[in-house]
């Protein structure tokens, strides 16, 4: 009865061992798989090679002003980023973003009805406008405080100097 029971076990894990795989399907269960996933393809590129250095982006941020503080965070090739304190308190998130990195990014652009200085401008939610240049640089300033709402995020889009950014 013993050896019965071992051979019946046996079998079912091996059963087990080379069913499951077979069953399975390779899609990606979280945005982090599917992440990886995109990433290890042989045609993926993680950073384009025309793309801009993110310290010669910092230039077309806004400059400090009054009790406003522009605080660089992050610079790698194809964006810079900054944070917009005032009096000490985080305002907002602000970023310029070469599209060459991700060219998809430009399209949710084509339908937008409202501009600054001629540029395309999107809401992403209700925390986050974009405007895009010359179909290759995104600059986002998105929320971190409830009081800097999206016409507080139009203001200082403005105040980004979008016109020589764009001649890039």
């Amino acid at each position: 009865m013993f050896k019965l029971r071992s051979i019946v076990a046996f079998s079912l894990l091996i059963t087990i061992i080379f069913i499951t795989p077979a069953c399975s399907n390779n899609e990606p269960t979280s945005r982090f798989d599917k992440a990886q996933q995109e990433s290890t393809q042989p045609d993926a590129v993680a950073v384009a090679e025309d793309a801009v250095k993110g310290g010669e982006l910092n230039r077309y941020f806004p400059k400090n002003e009054g009790n406003y503080q522009v605080i660089y965070t992050q610079e790698k090739r194809g964006f810079a980023q900054a944070k917009l304190k005032q009096d000490g308190q985080e305002l907002a998130l602000m970023s310029i973003s070469d599209v060459a990195n991700n060219p998809t990014a430009a399209k949710k652009f084509k339908d937008s009805k409202e501009t600054i200085k001629t540029y395309p401008v999107v809401n992403q939610g209700s925390k986050a406008t974009a405007v895009l240049l010359r179909d290759r640089y995104q600059v986002k300033i998105v929320s971190r405080d409830d009081s800097f709402d999206e016409s507080l995020r139009k203001q200082w889009l403005e105040k980004f100097d979008l016109d020589t950014l764009s001649q890039l």
